[in-house]
């Protein structure tokens, strides 16, 4: 269950009942869908390519409630097949889901259940797993999906394992994806998985896309949060937390500022964000520091104690495990791909003069209120498995960017290392 290579577990494969076929692939679309995300399996599964040897599949387009569908741009989908198409795939994929809110058709929830107690292998991309949740597809296994709604999908079905930081998790028979892009690396995988490295190769090729990418999802979040958890009380201990990055201060402060329990703040924090309030704090030391080795010429050990870091050996310890990368190395490979000529400025936006005595968020974020502060921040709270500000974690990986230009072409066309920085996938 892991970003691209693990096996999948042979208890979790049900062996696939006689009428449904392993080369069949059934994409399940309902009203609402993003166009884009529900292109990407009709693109991969539904066009032959055999002469650039891709082994093929057979799509079976499926409406998973009555039409036309209505997706982006106002634009009008009629499905060749209904539910009942699904009965003879051996994958059963859905692309997205219209509202991390509202709950999916009855009907379609019954035809997913039945085709996994058949055999058959279970896709959920980006929103597609809050559909696979509600079909109680996902309960006690790992998923993933886009980061922005991971906090989300962990309070809605807390029985799922939301792991925010992969951009697909393969668990046998269900597998998940997180955003768009990942979707592609998904059916990529699955792909690999039937037919083998080189027939996925060479569909990476005609897509013009890596044939695996290295990392999970940290390298893209922001501060965006459900507008259901910014609104909490707590929001408020969130937002004096982030004001004081540069201070030396535990779970046990903010606790107290809640007038909490520890117990009681743990248990809290964990229902509205789906992680421990360690591992947020944890994670949003990091990614200050991460933002003050783009932006300033502040040493590693200066980094260290303007994000409230004991040492900069603590500091090294979790940057490495939740970015791949040494502090220093990050910074070298980050001013390596900046535009020429562009200028180093301090996290407010000015040239870095004498350093501050309290640090100043970056001026991108908007900050109008200590609430609105904890809003934009709490997003990022299951987005790491750190466990100790001196050691123990599990490790986090950064995404690797993409050139451009033709530096960009021979990446994807040879699969060569990423950047200096950047860890590779295994």
């Amino acid at each position: 269950m892991s970003h691209d290579s693990t096996a999948a577990p042979e208890a979790a494969v049900r062996k696939l009942s006689g009428r449904r076929r392993k080369e069949i692939v059934a994409v399940l679309l309902f009203s609402g869908g993003p166009i884009f995300e529900s292109s990407i399996p009709l693109s991969v599964f539904g066009i032959d390519r055999q002469d650039a040897g891709v082994p093929r599949y057979r799509l079976l387009v499926s409406a998973g409630e009555e039409g036309p569908l209505r997706t982006t741009g106002g634009l009008e989908l009629t499905a060749p097949n209904g539910l009942e198409a699904i009965s003879r795939a051996g994958t059963v994929v859905v692309p997205a889901w219209r509202s991390i809110t509202s709950p999916p058709p009855e009907e379609a929830l019954d035809a997913l259940r039945r085709a996994h107690e058949e055999g058959a292998r279970i896709v959920g991309l980006c929103t597609g797993a809050f559909v696979l949740a509600a079909a109680g597809l996902l309960d006690g296994r790992p998923a993933t999906t886009h980061w922005m709604y991971a906090p989300t999908l962990a309070k809605r079905y807390p029985s799922v394992h939301v792991d925010p930081r992969e951009l697909f998790v393969d668990d046998g028979d269900v597998l998940t994806s997180a955003g768009t892009a990942a979707g592609i690396d998904l059916c990529l995988h699955i792909v690999r998985t039937d037919h083998g490295n080189e027939a996925a190769g060479a569909l990476a090729r005609r897509l013009v896309v890596p044939p695996r990418r290295s990392g999970g999802q940290e390298r893209y979040l922001d501060r965006s949060l459900p507008e259901e958890i910014g609104a909490d009380p707590l929001a408020e201990v969130v937002a004096w937390a982030l004001e004081h990055l540069h201070e030396q201060f535990d779970v046990e402060t903010l606790a107290a500022r809640a007038y909490m329990s520890r117990r009681t703040f743990d248990r809290r924090f964990r229902s509205l964000t789906g992680s421990a309030p360690l591992q947020w704090l944890i994670t949003q030391r990091v990614l200050q520091a991460q933002r003050l080795l783009e932006t300033s010429d502040y040493s590693v050990d200066e980094v260290a104690g303007r994000c409230g870091f004991r040492s900069p050996v603590a500091l090294r310890g979790h940057f490495r495990r939740q970015l791949g990368s040494s502090p220093a190395a990050y910074r070298a490979a980050y001013r390596a791909r900046r535009p020429q000529g562009e200028k180093q400025t301090d996290p407010d936006g000015s040239p870095p003069p004498a350093p501050p005595p309290v640090l100043q968020q970056e001026a991108s974020v908007p900050f109008q209120t200590r609430r609105t502060a904890a809003a934009h921040a709490v997003g990022t709270a299951a987005t790491s498995s750190l466990s100790t500000d001196s050691g123990r974690s599990d490790s986090g990986r950064s995404d690797s960017g993409r050139p451009g230009g033709r530096a960009g072409a021979e990446l994807y066309a040879t699969g060569r290392h990423s950047l200096p920085g950047q860890r590779s996938a295994p």
